[in-house]
């Protein structure tokens, strides 16, 4: 059961959002919120830096690293302000800080202390960073100890969930947090595997059926064929699902490096909330 949730917090639209799905997840679960915003301390490093310090009103390199920092912390306070702020309004317990260091190692570390991450597709810096995933929140992805949910630049309550499910450690946590989610909102749930062309039945399903009977949530189990990846993109697109629960499958001993190739290609091409377990 979710409880702790956390929302990291650099006062982009995206992260705007991801603090809308962490109230409305709050609510349903009467969870409690933990905000975040962290002094990333590349930022005080580099050229970046000569062209920033203008738009703040004072001289570069006239004690440029400590105004920097001063002004980083005082924005990163009025960010918090906000959140705290968005959580009372909602009557919603929180707790926030304002940490510094390297932003993706920072959120991990915080992390150990949620079930939960809920983080923007993109950031502060979205117009500087290529692909659909921004760099922090791809890191974040990588090595979080906790789930992460990462979702879009709106906020839209998901009402079609989707698991997809191929009998991994990972995948049978995504069940469970699928399952849970189901459960609490009062959603159908649907659960494809993927065999390959040449394959028999995916046998997965029946463990997936099993396993869901105690929910008591209204559950339907779709047999796909082909490359998973493509499969469960386009089955996703087809049928209207609007949130994508996955384990973050992998072959390859360098566990904190790998997202693995079916759910790192879902995320890059389904524009909906993505729910990853690891």
């Amino acid at each position: 059961m979710i409880k702790n949730i956390l929302i990291p917090q650099d006062g982009s639209e995206n992260a705007g959002a991801a603090l809308e799905y962490g109230l409305w997840l709050a609510r349903k679960f009467k969870a409690g919120l933990i905000g975040l915003h962290v002094v990333d301390v590349v930022a005080l490093e580099g050229p970046f830096l000569h062209d920033l310090s203008g738009s703040l009103g004072f001289e570069p390199f006239l004690n440029f690293s400590t105004k920097m920092r001063e002004a980083l912390e005082a924005r990163g306070k009025t960010i918090i302000s906000a959140f705290e702020a968005a959580c009372a309004k909602e009557g919603l317990a929180c707790e926030s800080s304002v940490g510094y260091g390297v932003v993706a190692s920072e959120i991990c570390d915080k992390a150990r202390l949620a079930d939960l991450v809920i983080l923007g597709r993109r950031g502060l810096n979205a117009r500087f960073e290529y692909g659909l995933l921004g760099s922090t929140t791809e890191a974040v992805l990588r090595r979080s100890p906790k789930p992460v949910m990462v979702v879009p630049e709106r906020f839209a309550g998901p009402k079609r969930p989707l698991l997809a499910y191929d009998g991994s450690p990972t995948a049978s946590r995504a069940m469970h947090s699928a399952a849970e989610w189901a459960s609490a909102f009062d959603l159908p749930l649907t659960v494809v595997s993927v065999a390959a062309e040449n394959e028999g039945d995916v046998a997965f399903l029946k463990d997936a059926e099993n396993y869901l009977k105690p929910y008591g949530v209204r559950a339907s189990f779709v047999p796909l064929k082909g490359d998973a990846p493509i499969a469960i993109e386009r089955y996703c697109k087809d049928n209207g699902h609007d949130i994508v629960f996955m384990g973050a499958s992998h072959h390859s001993r360098i566990v904190a490096m790998v997202l693995g190739s079916t759910s790192e290609h879902v995320m890059r091409n389904v524009e909906v909330p993505f729910f990853l377990e690891r």
